[in-house]
C-alpha cells in the first residue's frame, strides 16, 4: 500500500512527465536544482510545503499540490512537518539537541515515551502507541554503522521531574540515558539547577548538520513545532545553542549528576 508521501510523489513525477521535462529543466522551472529535484523524486528528501508550493506556481495549478500535500498527509500516522524533520534527521552527520523538560526522543525508553505522550493529552490510544513505534524505530540510527554525532544540552529539572509520580519509571529512564551517554558517538551535557536563568528556557531546538553542511533547525512550542531554514534565524539558533552549552557543565560531571539523580529515585 503506497503512503501518502509516494502517492503525492507519483503525482509530481507524472506533472514532469507530461510536460517532457528532464529534472535539470524542471527544477530551473521551479527555480530548485535538479539533484534537488532527483533527490525529491526518489525520496531522500521530503516534499516540502515550500517546495510544492513552487510547482504550484511554475505551472499555475492553483494550488493543487499544495492542497494534496496537506489532505495526504492526514492519512500518515506523523504529521508533514516530523516526516520532514524524520529525513532529515536520518541524514544528519551532527545533532545538536537541547531539551529543557524532556528527555530527547533519541534517548528515551518505550515506557517513558509512551507516558509523556499520554500527559500531552492531545492524542487517543491508538496515535499514542503509532507515535511510540515511531519514537523507537528514530532510535536505530544510532547503532548503524556511521550514526551522527549527537550533542544533547539537558536541563537538571529534566531528571528530577517525575513522570506520573513513577519512581521506577525514572530509574530506569536516567539509567538508560546513562548508558546512551556513553556511546562513542553520544556527548550529554547538564545544565545544573543553580545556573540559575540562561538561554534557551523559552523551549526545546534541535540543530541539524546535513552531509553537505546545510544546517536545519527544528523548534518546538506549544501550539506546533516548525523546521528553520533561513540564514539568518539558524545563525540566531547557533548563537543560543553556544550559551546553552556553555552554560552546561562538562561531559564527565554531567554523566556524574545523571548517575547520581537515577540512585535518587530508588
Amino acid at each position: 500500500m503506497s503512503t501518502a508521501a509516494e502517492i503525492l510523489l507519483e503525482e509530481i513525477r507524472q506533472a514532469r512527465a507530461s510536460r517532457g521535462l528532464n529534472q535539470e529543466e524542471f527544477g530551473r522551472l521551479i527555480n530548485y536544482s535538479g539533484t534537488h529535484v532527483s533527490a525529491v523524486e526518489t525520496g531522500n528528501r521530503p516534499p516540502t510545503a515550500d517546495y510544492v508550493a513552487a510547482i504550484d506556481r511554475a505551472l499555475r495549478t492553483g494550488g493543487m499540490f499544495g492542497r494534496l500535500l496537506r489532505r495526504l498527509s492526514e492519512l500518515d500516522a506523523e504529521p508533514v512537518w516530523l516526516r520532514e524533520w524524520i529525513t532529515f534527521e536520518d541524514q544528519a552527520r551532527a545533532l545538536r539537541w537541547y531539551e529543557p523538560a524532556f528527555v530527547p526522543g533519541l534517548l528515551q525508553t518505550e515506557e517513558y515515551a509512551r507516558r509523556i505522550l499520554r500527559v500531552a493529552g492531545v492524542f487517543t490510544a491508538e496515535q499514542v502507541e503509532q507515535r511510540v513505534r515511531s519514537r523507537l524505530a528514530r532510535q536505530a540510527v544510532l547503532t548503524r554503522d556511521d550514526p551522527p554525532h549527537l550533542v544533547v544540552v539537558l536541563d537538571e529539572a529534566v531528571l528530577r521531574r517525575t513522570v506520573d509520580d513513577d519512581r521506577e519509571l525514572m530509574r530506569e529512564q536516567l539509567d538508560h540515558l546513562a548508558t546512551g551517554a556513553d556511546h562513542p558517538a553520544v556527548q550529554v551535557h547538564v545544565v545544573p539547577a543553580d545556573a540559575g536563568l540562561y538561554q534557551g528556557l523559552q523551549g526545546g531546538i534541535i540543530l541539524a548538520t546535513l552531509p553537505d553542511d546545510t544546517v536545519l533547525g527544528h523548534i518546538d512550542n506549544q501550539v506546533r513545532a516548525q523546521i528553520v531554514s533561513g540564514s539568518a534565524e539558524i545563525v540566531r539558533l547557533q548563537h543560543t545553542w553556544e550559551a546553552i552549552l556553555s552554560a552546561a557543565l562538562p561531559r564527565r560531571p554531567s554523566l556524574d549528576l545523571i548517575k547520581e539523580a537515577a540512585k535518587s529515585w530508588t
